[in-house]
């Protein structure tokens, strides 16, 4: 019997959920051969049907939905999984822990014996207790909000669930109204980043992504305001869609700008002090951490850190203004690069920053960043060889690995857009 597309991605369904399956089993010791093993199969199967994704215009629908229920399994799998030790989770606890009891998580240091009293179980182990919060005070407001209904990482886990599983509803009405193959929203729903970061690790990114998508969809919609404010409460999550500025102009009218810097000023309102905004650790961040970041590692033996930090949002911004001036339309590949690129520049790349771009790949141009979703994956070994007694440091095999696939990929693009024979002139005009 023949293989149809179907049956390909049905199979490629099982194998992902069976490797995701084995890798939630080694999540407490993630980064060690039998989880990078497993979900570098999970990362194989999901380019495989990504392939096929592209082959085939149309899928029947008993092929999304058993697709969206596989995911769904794999999720509930990871979600019952506690997180790590030293996951940002623990740190977004006690940001909303220490709004509730009055304090100010931009002031508040964790490892300060003088609030050793504040700490909970779940917070005692919470990465860099030596620096108080960096995050937006949208995100603050999120911690503050979830945990107010009930205090653990489990709660803010559901509630992340609950977003991505929003992106998925709204991703399939975008895909309806543009008339788009509904299968592509299996090439946001499958991408194991949302297993071990979303419902594994819990990350507030997801939470930035949903608006972001909300912001796309609005102004798909011709909805302006409501896609100015999205964008604005997504830049109150995480500073990194800031980059994407550009690509509202003239998509938005200059009162919806206002409003949305309204309301973002707003959400600062109950952390403002002495009339300055509170950035926390941010400045800490910027001069002291590092991972996966072989062009600013390379810049940074010439410049400040400050100097490319501000680099890497140029680079943004320039990406954007490019896709705006060159295509009145509105794309979802005009609001992948520019994140990318800047990311790419930045001094920190963490498997779950890529989360804000997942929404956005589903072209042959993006192709590069869906390889880069799992290229990225390796980078979890350096979690266990910490947990052996290494330096908190990337082996050269994992960022060659991880950047010569993406590399590689961007090569052949262009290359087989170069090569392709040149369609026939058509001719006109009577035959002879």
């Amino acid at each position: 019997m023949r293989l149809t597309p179907s049956h390909k991605v049905h199979g490629l369904g099982v194998i992902l959920l069976g490797s995701l399956f084995i890798c939630s089993h080694s999540f407490n010791t993630r980064g060690d051969p039998s989880f990078v093993f497993s979900l570098a199969v999970a990362g194989v199967a999901y380019l495989l049907a990504i392939r096929e994704f592209f082959s085939t215009p149309r899928f029947p629908r008993h092929v999304i939905i058993i697709g969206l229920v596989f995911s769904g399994l794999w999720h509930l799998q990871f979600l019952g999984m506690p997180p790590g030790p030293d996951d940002d989770i623990h740190r977004y606890v006690w940001d909303g822990r220490v709004q509730r009891l009055g304090f100010d998580p931009y002031l508040v240091v964790p490892g300060d014996p003088a609030f050793s009293g504040l700490h909970t179980s779940e917070t005692r182990s919470l990465n860099h207790p030596d620096v108080p919060s960096p995050y937006p005070a949208g995100a603050e407001l999120f911690f503050r909000a979830v945990t107010a209904i009930y205090e653990s990482t489990f709660t803010l886990k559901v509630a992340f669930v609950v977003c991505d599983l929003a992106i998925v509803l709204l991703l399939l009405d975008i895909l309806r109204r543009s008339q788009q193959g509904m299968h592509w929203v299996l090439a946001y729903s499958w991408n194991p980043l949302l297993a071990t970061e979303v419902a594994g690790s819990g990350h507030i990114d997801i939470v930035g992504a949903l608006l972001l998508l909300v912001s796309f969809a609005a102004l798909g919609r011709q909805w302006r305001a409501v896609g100015a404010v999205a964008f604005g409460l997504a830049v109150s999550v995480k500073l990194l869609p800031i980059v994407l500025l550009p690509l509202f102009w003239k998509r938005v009218r200059i009162r919806d700008g206002i409003l949305a810097i309204i309301v973002f000023g707003l959400l600062y309102l109950p952390f403002l002090r002495r009339e300055w905004i509170p950035i926390g650790s941010l400045g800490t961040y910027v001069q002291s951490f590092r991972f996966n970041d072989p062009v600013f590692a390379i810049l940074e033996k010439v410049a400040a850190p400050q100097l490319l930090t501000a680099l890497s949002v140029f680079v943004g911004f320039l990406i954007a203004i490019r896709l705006r001036s060159r295509s009145p339309g509105l794309s979802p590949d005009a609001f992948a690069w520019p994140m990318a690129g800047s990311l790419l520049c930045a001094p920190v790349i963490y498997p779950w920053y890529l989360l804000w771009v997942l929404p956005f790949l589903r072209s042959l141009p993006t192709l590069p960043i869906m390889v880069w979703t799992v290229a990225i994956m390796p980078t979890y070994v350096v979690w266990y060889l910490r947990s052996l007694g290494y330096p908190w440091l990337l082996p050269g095999w994992v960022t060659l690995l991880e950047y010569g696939s993406v590399a590689t990929t961007g090569a052949i693009i262009v290359w087989r857009r170069f090569t392709r024979p040149a369609a026939p002139p058509l001719l006109t005009g009577k035959g002879m």
